[in-house]
């Protein structure tokens, strides 16, 4: 069998009420011709045909849209090769996969399970994180940090229940997502409903220069952030020594690794035409050379970094040095 491109991953996360079980029937029902696996986890809300499907480790059916429905009671590892398995001998078909996170669950081992288990790396890639919010309660489901780590880890934004919330409530959420994480887009979606162009293709742990990743919104005007996530954005016009990033880096990922939900970067580097896209995970990152940099083109690094408890000091230190060539 000739192995086709890799199965792009997307990851629904969110808290419990937001939304992704409507969000979910959507994808499901909804005559879009994608063929889109869906892998629901046992604690889910109200899940899609959970009556028919028992209490088997790993359910699988497909429905009437050819989209594949997953329940799992066990670990997501063994799930993801089961489907594989299926794909393989034509049992099912399918060209997407979408992962739903229990509205607890942290993001990081499920993106982190693509990175680490090689037959799985290889097989699937990770396309984005999606973070669903409940514009009604979020101030209740953000005072705790899972909820603001949900949100750190976001590729995209989307906030459900604006209906029920006054203009000048959603501008203060808003303000508040912006400065927990600048990279990710804030989205409306109504019942459940939105442009499927908002959840796939996001390309949110590709290492490629795409601005539309590095499209980073001001912060919010009012002082310091209440929470314990938070982002922080580095600029510099001046090449960058890759020998003092490397060692940056490492001695940032050796002391706050475990803080470090999401980084990005595109950078200058001396000597080098091409641009240095770098991105990680917690400790996990990888690091390449892209395109070159345009004729004329203002050659401005850039990195991104959203943390728990943000060493804001020690980065920007850090960085100086590296800047200062």
């Amino acid at each position: 069998m000739t192995v086709s491109q890799p199965i792009p991953v997307t990851v629904l996360s969110g808290f419990l009420g937001a939304g992704k079980t409507t969000l979910l029937r959507h994808l499901l029902k909804e005559e879009h011709g994608l063929k889109i696996a869906v892998i629901e986890n046992e604690f889910s809300d109200a899940g899609v045909d959970t009556q028919l499907l028992g209490d088997e480790p790993v359910q699988v059916m497909t429905l009437s849209n050819g989209c594949v429905c997953c329940t799992i009671h066990t670990d997501l590892t063994k799930a993801l090769v089961l489907l594989l398995e299926r794909l393989d001998s034509g049992a099912i078909s399918f060209d997407r996969l979408v992962i739903e996170c229990t509205g607890l669950a942290d993001p990081a081992p499920v993106a982190q399970t693509f990175f680490i288990d090689e037959e799985l790396r290889e097989r699937y890639i990770l396309d984005g994180i999606i973070t669903l919010v409940d514009a009604a309660h979020a101030d209740t489901h953000l005072e705790q940090t899972i909820a603001q780590a949900q949100i750190g880890f976001a590729d995209r934004l989307l906030v459900s229940k604006t209906d029920l919330v006054d203009e000048a409530t959603f501008t203060a959420l808003s303000e508040r997502l912006t400065r927990i994480n600048r990279r990710a887009p804030i989205r409306v979606v109504e019942h459940g409903k939105i442009d499927l162009a908002e959840l796939l293709d996001v390309r949110g742990f590709n290492l490629n220069a795409d601005v539309g990743g590095m499209i980073l919104r001001p912060a919010a005007p009012a002082g310091r952030s209440i929470d314990r996530i938070s982002s922080l954005v580095l600029r510099s016009d001046k090449a960058l020594d890759i020998d003092r990033l490397s060692e940056f880096m490492n001695e940032l990922l050796e002391d706050h690794g475990k803080q470090l939900l999401r980084y990005k970067g595109v950078l200058n580097i001396a000597g080098e035409d091409r641009k240095l896209v770098f991105q990680g995970v917690l400790k996990l990152y990888g690091f390449d050379f892209d395109v070159e940099w345009a004729e004329g083109e203002r050659r401005e690094s850039v990195i991104v970094f959203i943390a728990d408890d943000l060493p804001e000091e020690k980065i920007r230190e850090g960085f100086a040095k590296v800047a200062a060539g």
